[in-house]
C-alpha cells in the first residue's frame, strides 16, 4: 500500500525552527552540525541535480532527547540546506500516526527521513542511523528477544557502547550518512 503524507504538510516545524526550540542536546547537535563539510563539490552537485530534477521534498520525524537524532539530524540538516531539499520536521510524540507507518524492527526509532515526490507521495526512507551502526541494534535485538530477560539490560549497554564506537570520535560517520542518501536518491530515480 502506498502512502502519502499531504495531510500531514503545513504540521511541522522548519529545520531551523527544531534547531531554535532544542532544550536537549542543543550544544552537542550544534556540534555535530557546524562540523559537517562535504567531501567533495562533485558529491555536493550530484545528489542537488538528483533532487532537484524529481521535485523532492521531505519529512523527518525526530525529536531533541534522542542520542541518534543529535548524530545524524545535523547531517540530514546540512545535505538538505546544501541540495535545496524541502523538510518539514515532525515531532515524533507530536505524530505518532506517522511514526507507527515508519517503524524499524516493529519498533519506533528516530530520526526518520522519509522522502517524498511533490504530491507528498512515500518513495523512500532513511533512519534511524547508518546501516553500519544499524547492524549492531539489529543483530542485538534478533540475539536477545525478551526485554524482560534478567540480562537483557546488561546487554544493551554493551550493545549501545559498540554503536558508539562505531560512530567513531570524529565526522567520518557523516560521511557514511552523505552516502547513503546520494545512494537512496539515485534509486529514486
Amino acid at each position: 500500500m502506498a502512502i502519502n503524507l499531504h495531510s500531514k504538510t503545513g504540521t511541522g516545524m522548519t529545520m531551523q525552527q527544531f534547531m531554535e526550540t532544542m532544550e536537549k542536546n542543543k550544544e552537542e547537535f550544534y556540534g555535530w552540525y557546524e562540523r559537517f563539510s562535504w567531501e567533495t563539490e562533485k558529491e555536493h552537485s550530484q545528489i542537488a541535480a538528483m533532487v532537484q530534477q524529481a521535485g523532492l521534498r521531505a519529512f523527518l520525524l525526530c525529536a531533541e532527547w534522542c542520542g541518534d537524532v543529535v548524530r545524524n539530524v545535523p547531517v540530514l540538516f546540512r545535505v538538505a540546506e546544501a541540495v535545496s531539499l524541502p523538510v518539514e520536521v515532525l515531532v515524533m510524540e507530536d505524530h505518532l500516526d506517522v511514526m507507527d507507518q515508519f517503524l524499524t524492527m516493529g519498533g519506533r526509532a528516530i530520526p526518520v527521513l522519509i522522502i517524498c515526490n511533490k504530491d507528498s507521495d512515500v518513495l523512500a526512507t532513511w533512519g534511524p542511523r547508518p546501516a553500519h551502526v544499524q547492524k549492531i541494534i539489529m543483530e542485538f535485538k534478533q540475539e536477545n528477544p525478551d526485554r524482560e530477560a534478567h540480562d537483557y539490560q546488561d546487554k544493551i549497554m554493551v550493545a549501545r557502547q559498540e554503536m558508539l564506537a562505531q560512530y567513531g570520535e570524529g565526522t567520518g560517520y557523516q560521511q557514511v550518512i552523505v552516502q547513503e542518501l546520494s545512494d537512496l536518491f539515485r534509486q529514486i530515480q
